[in-house]
């Protein structure tokens, strides 16, 4: 066995690599992330107004296409928020919940990492 440290977008995982031979199959568990993930913040940021208690967070990288929210508008749960354009694809991403938005803090064209704080909602 062989133990290696992988980085995937910014997280990094530990992984152990064992060599079968021909027609053997093993079953494995999926890696965990390390310990200590290393992330590099995006910097585009582009704050509208003070934090909400509701953080809308990008389920994964990718470029902002299309905020569909100003600060101020009520929200039901499920309404698009903005667009996220990723691997090619355009991804709504909705209000979980009814709300108020309080803050954006991306604009359009910005690129995000998974996890960056898109929209704040109250």
């Amino acid at each position: 066995m062989k133990n290696y440290r992988i980085t995937v977008n910014g997280t990094e995982y530990d992984v152990e690599v064992e060599e079968i031979t021909s027609g053997e199959v093993t079953e494995k568990k999926a890696a965990a992330p390390a310990k200590k993930a290393t992330k590099k913040a995006s910097k585009a940021k582009a704050s509208s107004g003070s934090a909400g208690s509701v953080k809308v967070q990008a389920p994964m990288p990718g470029k902002i296409l299309s905020v569909k929210t100003k600060v101020g508008d009520s929200v039901k749960q499920g309404d698009t928020l903005l667009v996220l354009e990723a691997m090619k694809m355009e991804n709504d991403i909705v209000a979980p919940n009814d709300g108020v938005i309080a803050s954006i803090e991306v604009s359009e064209g910005a690129s995000v990492e998974a996890g960056n704080v898109l929209i704040t909602m109250n």
